[in-house]
């Protein structure tokens, strides 16, 4: 399925520190001057600036998000030749799909069965076998709010006696400013779309942070989501209506649609991509730029609408797989 692309969603968000975070650099410079644990930084903007690494980002969500996999499903494949809603165990090895890819080499629906036997978590983030659907850009800081950089100090605890193990040691932490960032989903379904919404949902409820020293208060974050757009780069729209080129296929021009929707029976069964895959919104449909194409456009105060709609699908497909 990555060389076909049927569907794009970019969501547009504001991380904005609910206390203080640390993604620390993981080196120690000679300056005696500087704390012994900086925050991460790099050139933006014509100067040095602190910011949110995207893979950094990537793993908590993806973190989070395999939690609530294990919360509704199971983390063991119940046998070889199906696919459950499950995430991986990390604890065990499970070389079941490299096995598969060395023994099907040639076989040119390889791709397809590695993706419908992975967990539904590698189908989004990928795995070694299949590549990630999901790609999130780094976090810059809005110029417009102000950051606030402090040094705070710590010593680690002697859980036996007591007393200091080690420290004091000091460390940079970030309590306030703006950092922008974009979540890009690639051929994605509306349940894949609507883990996502839950992800960030719980990540602005506070039940997971950010970063260094989680459970000592910090990593705390808001999100705010800017907007969201989903493009059909395969579409034209005519007399409102989505119409898919070189097909028959057509959708009215309000439709949310996942990528199985692009997809011929035969093919959608191969990936085990779910057919049909729709919602209905009340958002209407416009070109793309340049003319070429089809785009739903939710604006700030409504992406929440667009998150709704896929939780509905992921709600359909926990009621498919019991």
């Amino acid at each position: 399925m990555h060389k076909k692309f049927v569907n794009h969603c970019t969501i547009n968000l504001t991380i904005i520190p609910d206390g203080p975070i640390l993604i620390k650099s993981g080196k120690e410079g000679a300056d005696p001057t500087k704390p012994d644990m900086e925050f991460v930084e790099t050139y933006h903007a014509g100067g040095r600036s602190i910011y949110l690494p995207g893979s950094s980002l990537k793993g908590a969500i993806r973190a989070h998000a395999e939690r609530i996999v294990r919360t509704v499903g199971s983390e063991e494949r119940p046998s070889e030749n199906t696919q459950e809603l499950w995430a991986n165990n990390p604890l065990k090895n499970d070389s079941y799909l490299e096995n598969l890819k060395k023994q099907n080499s040639n076989n040119p629906s390889i791709g397809a069965n590695l993706y419908k036997l992975s967990s539904f978590t590698d189908q989004m983030f990928g795995n070694t076998s299949i590549a990630s659907r999901v790609r999130i850009e780094d976090a810059y800081p809005d110029k417009s709010q102000p950051l606030k950089i402090e040094e705070r100090n710590g010593v680690a605890i002697d859980r036996v006696f007591g007393s200091v193990a080690v420290g004091p040691f000091n460390y940079q932490v970030c309590t306030a400013g703006e950092f922008h960032t974009k979540i890009h989903l690639k051929n994605f379904t509306l349940a894949q779309l609507g883990l996502i919404g839950l992800v960030l949902r719980d990540l602005d409820d506070g039940w997971f942070g950010l970063g260094f020293a989680k459970s000592r208060g910090l990593g705390t974050v808001q999100v705010k989501l800017n907007s969201a757009i989903v493009q059909y780069p395969g579409c034209e729209l005519i007399d409102k209506q989505i119409h898919a080129f070189g097909s028959q296929k057509q959708w009215n021009h309000t439709f949310l649609l996942g990528a199985g929707e692009f997809l011929e029976p035969e093919e959608a069964k191969l990936y085990s991509f779910p057919k049909p895959d729709s919602q209905d919104t009340p958002v209407a449909a416009q070109e793309m730029d340049l003319g070429f194409g089809v785009q739903l456009t939710w604006r700030e105060g409504t992406v929440n609408d667009l998150f709704e709609r896929g939780v509905r699908s992921w709600s359909g497909l926990l009621v498919v797989s019991r």
